[in-house]
């Protein structure tokens, strides 16, 4: 995160809520750029007929996240829900167009 402040060194809410929204901002662009690769998987399944859903990669991917957020000291409960959220996000987006649904 470019020019970050820690919490500790926000001497007022409106500072840390300038804070939380720049993060959030960075959080929504990373989205961004993480569906651009769900949008090539699209391509890349289709040319070798795979489904939208590969379970095998699913928990793979959640299980990737339980442990990141274990090592950062998150709840790794609720990074695997938001994970599943976004992961389902994903397959039926990728779904939709392979034409799945």
């Amino acid at each position: 995160m470019i020019n970050a402040k820690p919490p500790k060194d926000c001497e007022s809410m409106a500072e840390l809520r300038a804070q939380i929204d720049r993060v959030d901002l960075e959080l929504v662009a990373l989205f961004a750029v993480r569906a651009g690769y769900i949008d090539r998987a699209i391509d890349l399944k289709t040319e070798n007929g795979w489904p939208a859903r590969i379970p095998e990669r699913v928990e793979e991917v959640v299980m990737n996240a339980r442990k990141t957020a274990a090592d950062k000291g998150l709840d790794p409960d609720l990074i695997e829900q938001l994970w599943r959220q976004l992961v389902d996000w994903s397959i039926a987006r990728e779904a939709q167009v392979i034409r799945e649904n």
